[in-house]
């Protein structure tokens, strides 16, 4: 186990501020076996964005490159929180530096890209790992216990939408979000997670068929200064053409049972909507990111006019809550942020040395972000031929 372990953030961003936030709470999670968690720097190219972070989150410094990162003697983990297509350099040039890396989904904006950072994890004497953030969601994991212990049993359909409204005004300024090719929009942005939690419940997804884009707002404005996430600011008469999907929707089949997906970025209404539905031979669960510490569970037994739907509030018996946390006591309430501290947890364990067996989850690999990436690629060339079936 080392003496201790130096923490820095690329990005300070939406996202970025969660990893970092994520990291300051680690260490004060479960049982206190982590070495000491050092927070030494925030990195982003506008230093007013990282040098604000990095004093929000108690984080010693901020740095304006990623270069200066790696080669920073006092930095061992390092999260990469910036634009698909900014991966590759940064996670490659991080690994032949020896620092352990958490990155964000998707992997990359390209296949390929993302098959060669792959390829440098597997050849890298350092941890890489992707944020699958949803894995830790309390009433995901738990509903995939349901699942696998027969309580409900073999999946029969799985419907899932991830419906998002950050680009339903059509003076949201234009960013790295709106330019990529097919699937590069509202797919991959929230329907890698929509896809991933998926395979957490049902298992492996072996085909895709009508899939379907569209795109809403044909073009935006530019913005006139530094734009931080999904920031309505202010903006220019200047227009450029938006290239990638605002909706996409396809269906999937498993190895057991069938699935239904739905996703946006100009649902209005719908800031964070991920809900699901998941039928199984013995019942059904039901999930709603808005009131993520519950789910409702209907199982199949008694009589059929007294039975249907129940509320099940999550607390210290359910996945990640219990001796994680700080008042751990039933209805204390928790959300999306805190499934970036479990995230974080997990990466420093296993940075440490932990025994898996006694550790959370690991975090996924960066051959499971290439399996996602090929599952967005799937619908990609299902909704460019007219909704074809497309065997993985």
């Amino acid at each position: 186990m080392p003496k201790d372990i130096g923490v820095a953030v690329i990005g300070a961003g939406m996202a970025g501020k969660a990893h970092a936030a994520a990291f300051r709470t680690a260490s004060a999670l479960y049982n206190p076996v982590l070495p000491p968690v050092r927070l030494v720097s925030i990195g982003d190219v506008n230093p007013q964005f990282g040098s604000i972070a990095a004093q929000r989150f108690g984080y010693e410094r901020n740095d304006t490159s990623w270069q200066a990162i790696a080669e920073a003697d006092d930095i061992d983990v390092v999260s990469v929180v910036i634009a698909n297509s900014l991966h590759r350099e940064v996670v490659e040039g991080l690994l032949a530096a020896g620092k352990h890396v958490l990155c964000e989904k998707p992997l990359s904006d390209t296949l390929e890209d993302a098959r060669a950072m792959a390829e440098a994890a597997r050849n890298a004497s350092s941890i890489a790992r992707i944020g699958f953030t949803f894995r830790r969601t309390p009433g995901i994991a738990y509903i995939r216990d349901l699942i696998r212990n027969g309580t409900l049993g073999k999946v029969l359909h799985f419907s899932g939408r991830y419906w998002t409204d950050y680009g339903f005004s059509p003076d949201a300024p234009m960013s790295w979000r709106y330019k990529g090719g097919p699937g590069s929009g509202a797919l991959a942005d929230v329907g890698s997670h929509l896809t991933y939690v998926a395979e957490f419940l049902c298992g492996d997804i072996r085909s895709i068929s009508g899939g379907r884009f569209s795109t809403a707002i044909n073009k935006r404005p530019l913005p006139l200064g530094a734009v931080m996430g999904h920031d309505h600011a202010a903006v220019s008469d200047v227009f450029e053409t938006v290239e990638n999907d605002d909706y996409a929707a396809f269906s999937a089949e498993f190895d057991h049972g069938s699935g239904g997906f739905e996703v946006s970025r100009v649902a209005a209404g719908h800031a964070n909507s991920l809900i699901f539905e998941v039928f199984c031979e013995n019942g059904a669960a039901r999930f709603d990111q808005r009131r993520p510490a519950e789910i409702e569970l209907f199982l199949n037994s008694g009589p059929s006019s007294e039975n249907g739907y129940r509320q099940v509030i999550l607390g210290p018996e359910h996945p990640y809550l219990s001796g994680g946390l700080a008042m751990d006591a039933p209805s204390v309430g928790f959300g999306q942020n805190d499934a970036f501290g479990y995230q974080a947890r997990a990466f420093l364990e296993e940075v440490a040395g932990l025994d898996e067996a006694t550790s959370l989850p690991r975090c996924a690999t960066f051959d499971e972000g290439v399996h996602n990436m090929e599952l967005l690629a799937a619908v990609a060339e299902s909704a460019l031929g007219s909704g074809k079936k497309v065997t993985l």
